[in-house]
């Protein structure tokens, strides 16, 4: 990893502490919607059209962080921006740490209703049977999860293949939360999306795993 992709990542990692999300015209949001027109346009109840679904859509957007790369070839300071700036939008930990603190608020007010109410911003499990023990699990695995996928996962491939690596892997975790679960419409549908993301999220997921538990044993 060269000078300038190391201090892009830094000074990207930095604008997400500091700004969270950007709050209007979000690329992710914009990449969502276009996935959710090419679904409508190819979906069919089978694997392929699946395939070709996640290979269009993640491809292009590898596609366009090599066309961003090139524009910072023999310029770090370019580099460093565009960098910084994919960084920024693609990771998700700031928003992550405020959405688990407010949890965190809630249930030690006990105020079980307005943390069944939040849950759903951390996960997909229902929260109407969940007991003030079982919110602080879920939000537990739930952080611990999203850390890979919003911190470490996009920083692993931001460090391993720069600005390509930030938006392939963001573009493939997307299509994984969009159509990548096990529903009747998304079985075969989704089967590419889910596989492309477990690939892409088996080395850094054990980072993750690594750095939790370094962490926790510093705690004790």
């Amino acid at each position: 990893m060269n000078a300038a992709r190391a201090v892009g990542l830094l000074f990207g990692t930095a604008a997400d502490a500091v700004f969270g999300d950007p709050r209007r015209w979000h690329p992710v949001a914009a990449f969502g919607t276009t996935a959710a027109a090419l679904e409508r346009a190819v979906y069919r109840d089978h694997k392929i059209p699946g395939v070709v679904h996640s290979a269009l859509l993640t491809g292009g957007a590898v596609a366009a962080g090599i066309a961003v790369e090139r524009l910072g070839r023999r310029r770090p300071l370019v580099q460093v921006a565009t960098t910084a700036l994919a960084t920024w939008v693609v990771l998700g930990g700031a928003s992550l740490a405020t959405e688990g603190t407010a949890m965190g608020r809630e249930l030690d007010a006990s105020d079980i209703a307005a943390a069944r109410e939040r849950l759903p911003n951390l996960c997909g499990r229902e929260p109407s049977s969940l007991d003030a023990a079982g919110l602080a699990r879920a939000t537990v695995e739930s952080v611990a999860e999203n850390t890979s996928d919003a911190v470490v996962a996009p920083l692993f491939w931001g460090a391993v293949a720069g600005v390509p690596g930030l938006l392939g892997y963001r573009a493939a975790n997307t299509l994984d939360a969009m159509v990548g679960h096990r529903s009747a419409r998304y079985a075969k549908f989704g089967w590419a999306a889910a596989r492309l993301d477990d690939v892409a999220n088996l080395v850094p997921s054990r980072l993750a795993a690594v750095l939790t538990a370094a962490g926790a044993h510093q705690t004790y």
